[in-house]
């Protein structure tokens, strides 16, 4: 990668909006934060602006692109944002993107969170970290597909194909938030899977309802460090992480590559993933017999035992037919799921980075 190739990014969030740049895979700049002006569009347009422009007098060169998350729904091929909740200024279609690639002069790239956050950690954090540790295990075994899972307010995902983020023929590819319920009749994941079903379980198994309990307070409950109904607390993250496991197992279906968590929710990993192991290494009843829900083994990438067993893996060695040759294969096939090595923030800015290059990187080729 061109080591001066530099991208101005933005961390949109509902009240604030923080910008920085990325050089060489590092922040160069010194954050620069303004309000969002979330129910006023001119404003909220101008402070994007004024925002890039204190940012771009910080460089020493012209940078190369605008690469950025922003809410959806949207139109991130073409940089349209629609109906946004959280930023309800946003209303019927605005040309985000060609009016800071008029303003600006460069290449203008927005997307989801969750699909930067995935590939941020395809290309800086989770999936080359943990094949240089297979490479030093003298594993053979190397992954070039990851599924980002990002958990908080709502369910967000991404997908990273090879070196590329997977995007759909309609820049929607990863939604997995509008996947079925695994526990809900008629319902979606988010459901079951976001900071609301934490807290709506713990009050379901007797925790006390308050008006601004949220998952950290149950989550201090579980451990014993504050005030309310363990065992309620406990149980919610439990149920959490049986719907988790059933949603990783159907994308994992699909993608048969590792799985990288973030997003704040992540933190309370000691709580929901025995659950999400027992589920997805888990098997289905047809009649008599058991099916595995997946082919592969699902391997804890953050425990030790697991991660030497997911390393060495089941080498064999056997007979060519009609020869006098042997040849040696790995007959375990097996997945891993982990939490994020970058930080979720981080990933994001350092997806949006990535995406930036490589996008300009194929239009050059």
């Amino acid at each position: 990668m061109d080591a001066n190739f530099t991208v101005m990014t933005l961390d949109a969030g509902g009240t604030n909006f923080v910008f920085s740049a990325v050089k060489n895979a590092e922040e160069i700049t010194t954050p620069v934060t303004l309000p969002a002006e979330p129910h006023d569009l001119e404003k909220c347009l101008k402070s994007i602006i004024k925002g890039f422009e204190n940012i771009e007098t910080q460089l020493h060169d012209k940078p190369d692109a605008i690469s950025f998350a922003f809410p959806g729904p949207a139109d991130y091929l073409n940089g349209i944002i629609g109906d946004l909740g959280n930023l309800p200024a946003f209303r019927g279609g605005v040309a985000l993107g060609p009016l800071l690639k008029h303003r600006f002069g460069i290449p203008v790239f927005i997307n989801n969170d969750g699909d930067l956050f995935t590939y941020g950690e395809s290309k800086y954090g989770l999936l080359p970290k943990l094949n240089k540790f297979l490479i030093s295990k003298g594993s053979s075994k190397q992954f070039n597909n990851l599924a980002g899972i990002t958990l908080g307010t709502g369910l967000g995902g991404g997908i990273a194909r090879g070196n590329n983020l997977f995007l759909g023929d309609n820049g929607a590819a990863g939604e997995i938030w509008l996947l079925r319920n695994p526990l809900i009749n008629n319902s979606f994941a988010e459901e079951s899977v976001s900071a609301r079903a934490v807290v709506r379980e713990y009050v379901k198994h007797g925790g006390t309802a308050s008006q601004n309990i949220q998952p950290m307070d149950i989550y201090k409950i579980a451990h014993g460090n504050a005030e309310g109904n363990k065992n309620a607390a406990l149980e919610s993250f439990k149920i959490f992480g049986r719907a988790l496991g059933s949603i990783l197992t159907e994308i994992s279906t699909i993608i048969d590559g590792i799985i990288v968590i973030g997003g704040g929710l992540s933190n309370a990993w000691d709580l929901f993933q025995e659950e999400m192991f027992k589920t997805m290494n888990g098997s289905y009843t047809n009649g008599d017999n058991k099916i595995s829900r997946l082919v592969m083994q699902v391997c804890n990438l953050e425990n030790e035992q697991s991660l030497a067993e997911f390393a060495s893996g089941k080498n064999v060695e056997i007979d060519v037919p009609f020869t006098n040759q042997k040849v040696s294969y790995d007959p375990k096939k097996r997945i891993g799921v982990g939490r994020s090595r970058l930080g979720t923030s981080n990933a994001v800015s350092l997806g949006a980075y990535a995406f930036a290059y490589n996008a300009i990187k194929n239009e050059w080729q």
